[in-house]
Formats: C-alpha cells, structure tokens, sequence
C-alpha cells in the first residue's frame, strides 16, 4: 500500500499535537510528534548545563545523544533519551521554552531530518511541527497550518499544565507564547511559515470535537481514503 503523508503546521499552543495524534487514530496513520523529539534534545542540553548560545558544545552533545521513538500498547509516542523513558520531563514548561532556541542550530536541525523523514517512508504518518511542510516533508499529500489567537492558546495551555499539576499563571504563558512566535518566525533556518500549498485552519472559536472535524474534511478533500 502507497505510504500517505499529512503535514501539520502552526504556532506554539495551537492543538497541533493533540488533534494530530487524534487524526492519525482516525486514519489508522501512524503520529509523529517532531516537537517531542525536538524538545528531547532541549532536554539533554539543559541537563549537560548547556547555554544555547554555545553552539559548539550543542553541536558536540549531539554525537553523544542516544535518542529513541517508540509506541506504548496505547499507541502514544515516548521519547527515550539514553535508555529512559522522558514523555513526561520533556513537557516541563522550562524544556518547551528551550525547545525552540534548540531548534533553531542548524546543527541540532540537520541532526534530527533524517529521523522525521525516515518514518514517512517507512510508514503513513501524520506529522506535526514547524517546518514540516516546508522543509521536512514538502511533497506531503496534505499540507494543513493549524492556528489560534495567542489568548486562546495561552488559555488551553494553562490549562493543559493544570492538568498536570503543574503551576501556571496565564499572563506568564501568554507573554511567553507570543515570544516563542517572534522567535519561530524570526529564527534564519526554517523559520515558522505556511507553506504556500497549506489549507488554512483557525481553531480559535471550535472546541477538540470540531476542529478533528474540520481537519478530516481537509483531509478527505485532498485524498481517497
């Protein structure tokens, strides 16, 4: 059977990994988190005592970096890192703030290309970052932006944190948010943009039910499933 490829694009906080996981369910795709991956190499620089700015030591931890995708009987996506299981640290609001600076080295981006791509080719995936169908996978079938006002997102993730009995003040991940836009759009090596080809899709005034909906539709505009 031909492999199939989805693309989910978009900012900080706008549902991209839950409606992503959600849809590759829907389809019986395989989802693949590339911020969870990206923010498994924050991880390792923050626990090396790493500044991001130190390019050359990043670029040398990433030959020592041991790092692994697998799939519980549930079917979610864990990141391993050196043989432990990190899908919960790598959430921590610190690591996602650093997530972005990481991804920003070119070094650190060429690294990781090859380990996206390879599972689009070796199975139908549904994929979700910031570059994917601009740069990691640009003849995906699908090309979707998913994105939210900055308020909404912010509220979601505060919620999200909560959730997890994390501590967390809206106005801190608001202003937080909007700098993590400014420097995924901002940053010189596959900056935050909509693919020309993308479909544009504003979850801002829908709920999870309906913006699934809306992406299926998308979805089905595009291919024969």
């Amino acid at each position: 059977m031909e492999k199939k490829s989805i693309a989910i694009d978009g900012p900080a906080g706008a549902g991209k990994s839950t409606l992503a996981r959600q849809l590759a369910r829907a389809l019986g795709f395989l989802y693949v988190d590339t911020g969870a991956i990206y923010r498994t190499v924050a991880l390792a620089v923050l626990r090396a005592g790493i500044a991001t700015e130190d390019v050359g030591k990043v670029s040398q931890l990433l030959g020592t970096l041991d790092i692994r995708m697998d799939y519980g009987q549930d079917g979610e996506q864990r990141m391993f890192l050196s043989g432990e299981d990190v899908s919960k640290a790598i959430r921590e609001h610190q690591v996602s703030g650093l997530a972005s600076k990481v991804s920003a080295i070119p070094a650190v981006r060429d690294f990781l290309l090859d380990f996206q791509r390879r599972q689009a080719r070796e199975h139908s995936v549904v994929m979700d970052g910031r570059d994917i169908g601009t740069v990691v996978l640009p003849e995906a079938d699908v090309k979707i932006f998913l994105t939210a006002a900055p308020e909404a997102r912010a509220k979601r993730r505060v919620l999200e944190l909560r959730q997890r009995g994390q501590q967390a003040e809206f106005d801190t991940i608001l202003r937080d948010i909007i700098q993590r836009d400014k420097q995924d759009e901002q940053r010189p090596i596959a900056p935050l943009r909509r693919a020309e080809d993308a479909a544009l899709l504003d979850t801002t005034q829908l709920n999870l039910e309906q913006s699934l909906e809306a992406l299926l539709q998308l979805v089905k505009e595009k291919i024969n499933l």
